[in-house]
């Protein structure tokens, strides 16, 4: 396979946007295709229970694995920086000390994810009927911590090099793979919701191994050959300041995740069911708005680590014009189509409630898609030049006016509150990174 990174310095930025997005958008549409199949066979094909099983699992994991995330993430900033300014050894030292600090957490984060896994459930109230399947799938998912972060770190290195692909290539292998095997542990073994997850993390070993081979093969070529036997403490270091604001963020918004799920599972099954079932179709319609807010982040890394920050503002207002009726264009398709969408997953004459909670939420949440692509855009062009603190600071106004407008939304509304408060809450959050950007303090963030 031909190796082929991406410089971002050269051209109209949109054009290199968009087609560094295109490969990203498709790898993450396959990515939550898979998680969509993989809710669509257990609800479906077992029960709305077993649906509710999966879906009170997910703040909780998202919760435990963000630190991870956010370290990745902020070496993949360093990595682009480093590979926009050709500066390869410092490149290598990032990698290499990535890779070391990830080691540690992942182990730590196996063993607490597999122990704790049915006191944390209970902490989130979910329902007795569904608390067994929720803590066997938790467990297994933890058992595929690793290829799962390694599949990630291997696509954070590759895509920080312009290279949006290659990753693409990985997943849609995994995706297929995920879906047969659901199929396989589920229909014809009659696994449950045990069998979905050892179907995922099947195919995220598949992943792993293929993404490492792949760098091994082209490690020249990539200026990835060499890398250092030992981390490096001061790229350690950088790694942490840049990457634990960003895991801090994530932290805090699964954290608020987890207060209003906790919220959601006080209605019973079948809200949770419908919040498992809708927030699916969310998360697989939102990536258009997350695919070309990531391109800017590393088109931005990239010129900010060659010093083109005359490139910089161009880039975001042209994001801005292609983002809008992007989004505008979602919240309509999620309107007219989101009843046959749900029923993939939910069977209509068996659970008709759950249908129509589910309806409900994707009409509110389609409806705040236009701030959540402002908001991501200005995030992404902030957390690309490295002044990834007032992301956190977004993230934590975010954060708070979530859950505190939920729970007075809820007395409110009754459950349609907890629904209103998402879109308020991008609303509150997307005045800081605008503000941000307009005083210009972001220009001396480079790292």
């Amino acid at each position: 396979m031909a190796v082929k990174t991406k410089s971002m310095l050269d051209g109209d930025p949109i054009n290199l946007i968009l087609k560094f997005a295109g490969p990203m958008l498709i790898g993450n549409i396959f990515q939550q295709a898979y998680n969509f199949a993989d809710s669509a066979i257990v609800g479906r094909y077992v029960n709305a229970n077993a649906l509710a099983s999966i879906g009170a699992t997910s703040s909780i994991n998202f919760f435990l694995i963000a630190v991870a995330f956010g370290l990745t993430n902020g070496a993949g900033i360093i990595i682009a920086q480093c590979f926009g300014g050709e500066r390869y050894e410092r490149m290598k030292q990032a990698i290499s000390s990535m890779v070391a600090v990830l080691a540690v957490l992942i182990v730590f984060l196996t063993a607490v994810g597999i122990i704790f896994a049915t006191p944390f459930l209970r902490l989130l109230n979910v329902p007795d009927e569904i608390l067994p399947d929720a803590a066997a799938y938790m467990r297994v998912i933890f058992i595929g911590l690793t290829p799962m972060m390694t599949y990630n770190v291997c696509s954070a290195i590759m895509r920080s090099l312009g290279d949006s692909k290659t990753p693409l290539y990985m997943l849609i292998v995994s995706a297929l793979l995920n879906i047969g095997l659901d199929l396989v542990f589920i229909l014809v073994f009659s696994m449950g919701v045990i069998g979905a997850g050892i179907a995922t993390v099947i195919s995220q070993i598949v992943s792993a191994v293929l993404c490492l081979i792949y760098l091994n093969r082209n490690r020249f070529s990539l200026h990835i050959n060499d890398l250092p036997r030992r981390a490096d403490r001061a790229m350690i270091k950088s790694i942490i300041r840049i990457g634990l604001p960003s895991a801090m963020q994530s932290c805090l918004i699964a954290l608020g995740g987890m207060c209003v799920q906790g919220l959601v599972n006080s209605f019973g099954s079948d809200a949770i069911a419908a919040n498992t079932a809708s927030s699916k179709i969310d998360s697989l319609t939102i990536q258009v708005v997350c695919s070309l807010a990531a391109s800017l982040s590393v088109f931005a890394g990239q010129n900010m680590g060659a010093g083109r920050l005359d490139r910089l503002s161009l880039a975001l207002k042209q994001t801005l014009w292609v983002m809008l009726p992007v989004c505008l264009t979602l919240a309509i398709l999620i309107m007219v189509f989101k009843e046959q969408a749900l029923q993939l997953m939910i069977s209509k004459s068996e659970n008709p409630e759950a249908i129509r909670i589910s309806s409900e939420y994707l009409s509110i949440i389609g409806i705040g898609y236009i701030i959540a692509g402002i908001m991501q855009s200005y995030q992404n062009l902030l957390r690309g030049v490295g002044d990834v603190n007032v992301c956190v600071v977004a993230g934590i106004v975010e954060l708070s006016v979530r859950v505190i407008a939920s729970y007075i939304f809820v007395r409110i509304w009754g459950l349609t509150g907890i629904w209103y408060a998402v879109p308020f809450s991008w609303g509150c959050g997307c005045l800081i990174p605008i503000i941000r950007y307009y005083s210009g303090k972001w220009k001396f963030k480079s790292l």
